[in-house]
């Protein structure tokens, strides 16, 4: 196992607003540990930024692509990069 940390940028795409899926997606975060943001975008997608251990990062990820989101996912667009470090928690954003 290791202590690295990573962050992952995405853009989900699909029924995505007004079901539940910013909500539901702080609260998964906040259950492995991730750290980051999630909003709306104006043109109907889902943006987010999380960072935590691989293994966290990567259950995240994990459940984005899974039929357990809210709503109906049709894309999940993203990159793994190295974590800044600059979130104390997972917040939901206007």
């Amino acid at each position: 196992m290791t202590d690295e940390t990573v962050r992952l940028t995405a853009r989900v795409t699909g029924v995505v607003q007004g079901v539940g899926f910013r909500y539901w997606t702080a609260r998964k975060a906040d259950e492995l540990g991730v750290k980051g943001t999630v909003r709306n975008s104006h043109d109907g997608s889902v943006e987010l930024v999380a960072e935590g251990d691989v293994s966290g990062v990567s259950d995240f990820t994990s459940w984005l692509h899974s039929t357990r989101t809210p709503g109906r996912v049709e894309n999940v667009d993203f990159e793994v990069s190295a974590a800044t470090g600059e979130f104390d928690d997972f917040r939901i954003s206007d």
